[in-house]
């Protein structure tokens, strides 16, 4: 069984043997409507006056690493951001679509105490809830998160018709890394993703054999010259891929909750159809594990948001 609560003893196996589980009718129809007028909203809102015009980039293509030292992508742990599609230009760097349907991503951090936890009421609201605190602590194990689990990085996916960029195989713990990992997924369907919008695929297990190979930090306070992977680093695309028969597909309908283990392996097709995959996550990790200091996303002073006080309010 891999659908529904996952409060029983077969659920919670399947996500630490698996490195995910699928939950269905995890959000209200009602809500997930709320969740799109809004989504749709902050696309139509944003002005493009003084944007960098930063794309998001998964190194698929030539410009693989240039928002990683984008000081508009490193300051999206402290604002609302927007990232653009990476086949949304024109060679000559202007827009080809509307800027409604240019955009990859945007970022609703930060996760602060005071601040808590993000700019967005409509979708705090689904995050910090009793809901999330109890799937949290039920996949509490020494493979998985570990005790006072806080929250950090929101952002809306939207998966463009045609122009969503494919997505390759990588671990979530790369970009969230803590000692010892204990980053999950929240990844909450808004639409239904399918084989042809580029659902997710996971390599079932892999959380328990791939090791974190690479990590995404900030260099500048490596060594004072950027940002971005380490010069000894090995991107995967450059090294030994996984197999695509060891990815199982997964396809979901809106209103489905997906949680992903940070270091199990999973990707997405490009989206070549003509709807959009509009998804909503964010992650969890231990607060009393050591986050490093190195990480892309740095908390303020009052750390990241918990779950167990703001679900208890």
């Amino acid at each position: 069984m891999e659908t529904g609560s996952p409060r029983t003893m077969e659920q919670v196996e399947f996500f630490h043997k698996n490195g995910y589980l699928v939950l269905e009718d995890e959000l209200p129809e009602g809500t997930v409507k709320l969740l799109l007028a809004r989504t749709k909203q902050l696309l139509e809102e944003f002005s493009l006056e003084g944007h960098p015009m930063t794309k998001f980039t998964t190194g698929a293509g030539g410009e693989g690493k240039k928002h990683i030292g984008d000081q508009y992508f490193l300051e999206s742990g402290e604002k609302v951001r927007f990232f653009f599609e990476e086949e949304a230009f024109s060679a000559q760097g202007n827009l080809t679509k509307p800027k409604e349907r240019a955009i990859n991503k945007i970022g609703l951090t930060p996760h602060r105490m005071i601040s808590t936890h993000m700019l967005d009421p409509l979708f705090r609201s689904i995050t910090m809830t009793s809901r999330n605190l109890a799937i949290a602590k039920s996949l509490t194990a020494a493979s998985t998160l570990g005790p006072n689990p806080v929250v950090l990085q929101s952002i809306i996916i939207c998966k463009q018709p045609e122009i969503g960029g494919a997505v390759l195989s990588h671990q979530d713990s790369t970009f969230l890394y803590t000692d010892p990992p204990s980053a999950v997924g929240f990844w909450y369907a808004l639409e239904d993703a399918t084989i042809e919008n580029g659902c997710l695929s996971f390599a079932p297990g892999s959380h328990l054999w791939e090791p974190i190979r690479k990590r995404l930090v900030r260099m500048q306070e490596v060594n004072g010259k950027g940002n971005g992977l380490p010069e000894d680093a090995t991107p995967r695309e450059a090294s030994t891929e996984i197999d695509d028969d060891r990815f199982v597909i997964r396809e979901v309908k809106a209103e489905a909750l997906v949680l992903i283990h940070g270091n199990v392996l999973h990707k997405s097709a490009k989206n070549l159809s003509q709807k959009s995959r509009h998804i909503y996550a964010f992650h969890v990790i231990s607060g009393d594990y050591e986050y490093d200091t190195l990480n892309w996303l740095q908390p303020g002073a009052e750390g990241f948001s918990r779950l167990e006080e703001v679900a208890a309010a």
